[in-house]
């Protein structure tokens, strides 16, 4: 059976999927194209539906085994008419699915050497590419500020590249009683500001949170107070800062280097 109606109950969810209220309501959220379907069935995420375009053509490399796959999911197919008006890629693969959100406990795992969170970061895109650096770290948490942009975002989730479904991402009312609390646990923590001579290269990254901030303001006055390390990355040209996920890349990379010395 194919779906031919905009007004299926179905069809109906899905498009109000795209609305964050929503999302954080029904706890899912979709996510397109066959890397992201696939990496979602490895990852074993729960998967509440995979609807797939009737008459679009799925890539021949994943068509037999990938489709067999598939098939042991609740699968729905709609007609192309009806999958453009879900899809919010310009070159759509033809296939999304319907995701549960991450349901593992949103605690904060104090065994880690670092702990990165986010202050107020707002483009997608940095979210997503930052999501995607932490991952391939093997760092497997997050703490996200509320003011920072929804990592269910359909922009964060396709360029997270499936690291969305491997990172533990921990939201928080309050970051300045959340940092505070991690405090209390032994670590430090590390800001990343222009009004320091200390480079990213001068300091040890051991039980450590590093606090990236908004692409616009940085680092939140309240949180560069209560810091206690303030670093920055050296700069041989004329710009003043970098993207921000750029620059959590930089750093992040700065404690791997270290970490393959010991």
């Amino acid at each position: 059976m194919v779906i031919t109606s905009k007004e299926n109950e179905t069809v109906k969810h899905i498009k109000k999927l795209k609305d964050k209220k929503y999302r954080d309501e029904s706890n899912k959220y979709i996510v397109e194209g066959l890397k992201l379907v696939k990496e979602a069935m490895i990852t074993n995420s729960k998967i509440e539906t995979i609807i797939i375009c009737d008459s679009c053509e799925i890539d021949e490399k994943y068509e037999q085994k990938f489709l067999y796959d598939i098939a042991k999911y609740n699968c729905i197919y709609v007609a192309e008419k009806i999958f453009n008006t879900l899809t919010e890629v310009v070159n759509s693969q033809g296939i999304f699915a319907v995701i549960e959100k991450n349901d593992k406990e949103k605690i904060i795992d104090y065994n880690e050497d670092i702990i990165v969170a986010l202050d107020s970061v707002q483009d997608p895109g940095n979210l997503g590419t930052i999501l995607r650096t932490l991952d391939s770290i093997g760092i497997k948490q997050v703490v996200l500020s509320k003011s920072c942009v929804d990592p269910y975002n359909s922009k964060v989730v396709r360029s997270t590249m499936g690291a969305i479904f491997r990172i533990n991402m921990i939201r928080v009312d309050d970051l300045v009683i959340s940092l505070k609390e991690i405090k209390k646990h032994k670590f430090k923590i590390m800001t990343t500001a222009l009004e320091t001579d200390k480079l990213i290269y001068d300091v040890k990254y051991e039980k450590t949170v590093i606090v990236i901030g908004n692409e616009a303001n940085g680092v939140s006055r309240e949180v560069l107070d209560m810091s206690d390390t303030k670093i920055k990355i050296p700069m041989l040209g004329q710009a003043e800062s970098l993207n921000a996920s750029v620059a959590t890349g930089i750093v992040l990379y700065e404690y791997v280097r270290q970490k393959l010395l010991h």
